[in-house]
């Protein structure tokens, strides 16, 4: 205890007759306090939070008062609940057709790269093989690449399959995550100690017995991770449906809201930025609530202790 660690001190100060240290004494409980640091921190407050206030409160207003009022303030009718009503109604109901693509895309493309990455990263960081070095250089280097770069290769391979302007165009590619595997690859190589495999094995435990009842619970904090990373990659993907597809009734959230947006330029459109902005709103709301139901399972040291050395 600090109190405790700072008692020989003042007694030998009040007996040698030493004065005082003036100013706080910092500690582990105390540290030093830096208006730099303060300063940054509520810089990224106000980076993170303004666009969302923004967002919030201009999902209140009508057509005409998105122009006619502050951007910071509301106005005087508030108009979230026919905004809401009009987004999800708007076009025959297109909105709740993008909402379940994207749902879709975000399952099997993002659920599917995470099981990937949690096979191919535990079995590359707990089993030794030929090529293992080969493997990482390459992991490393596709992590390296931007998926940016990928995007007309893919379009041209995919177009030569027959598979584009169909979920699978967008499924597919989203199955492939350089970085999570090599997240997944590094956490297991800390998370999992070797020797309590050993041990399992030794006492007649199966491979697969192993990782699903031994190695996957002490995976947990990697997967959630891992998970989170490739659910927002997906929900936000933009580029990559945009070449793929082009009908409608396949678009995700990210095309559907733009398209909805590109009506004010076209001739004849007509402007419906409250619904473009309600829809936002309503966008970002699964991924907040993904990330406050799963940050319980960020954690570490899950196995800390499991193995005496």
């Amino acid at each position: 205890m600090p109190a405790t660690t700072d008692a020989p001190a003042r007694v030998q100060r009040q007996s040698t007759g030493v004065p005082r240290p003036r100013g706080r004494v910092h500690s582990v409980d105390r540290p030093r306090r830096s208006i730099l640091v303060t300063v940054l921190a509520a810089l990224m407050v106000l980076y993170t939070v303004v666009p969302l206030a923004w967002l919030v409160i201009s999902a209140t207003k009508t057509q005409n008062d998105l122009l006619g009022s502050p951007g910071l303030w509301f106005s005087g009718h508030f108009a979230l609940w026919d905004n809401i009503r009009q987004t999800l109604t708007y076009d025959d109901g297109i909105f709740g057709r993008w909402l379940l693509n994207t749902l879709l895309y975000v399952v099997a493309g993002a659920g599917g790269a995470t099981f990937l990455a949690v096979l191919g990263g535990y079995g590359l960081a707990k089993f030794d093989f030929r090529g293992k070095r080969s493997v990482f250089a390459l992991v490393i280097g596709a992590v390296a690449v931007p998926t940016t770069a990928l995007a007309v290769p893919t379009f041209l391979l995919f177009s030569k399959m027959g598979l584009t302007n169909t979920p699978w165009a967008v499924i597919i590619p989203s199955l492939v995550s350089p970085f999570g595997l090599y997240l997944m690859w590094v956490f297991a190589s800390e998370a999992v100690p070797t020797e309590l495999l050993e041990a399992a094995r030794v006492d007649g435990s199966g491979e697969l017995r192993t990782f699903f009842r031994i190695s996957l619970p002490l995976l947990a904090p990697g997967i959630v991770t891992v998970l989170l990373f490739s659910v927002v990659a997906t929900w936000n993907n933009y580029f990559l449906p945009l070449i793929m597809i082009k009908d409608p009734h396949w678009y995700p959230l990210t095309i559907g809201l733009n398209s909805w947006n590109d009506q004010a330029a076209t001739a004849g459109g007509q402007p419906v930025f409250n619904l473009v902005i309600t829809g936002s709103l309503i966008t970002i709301l699964p991924l907040i609530a993904a990330f406050l139901l799963l940050q319980r399972y960020w954690q570490s040291g899950l196995s800390a202790g499991s193995v005496k050395e």
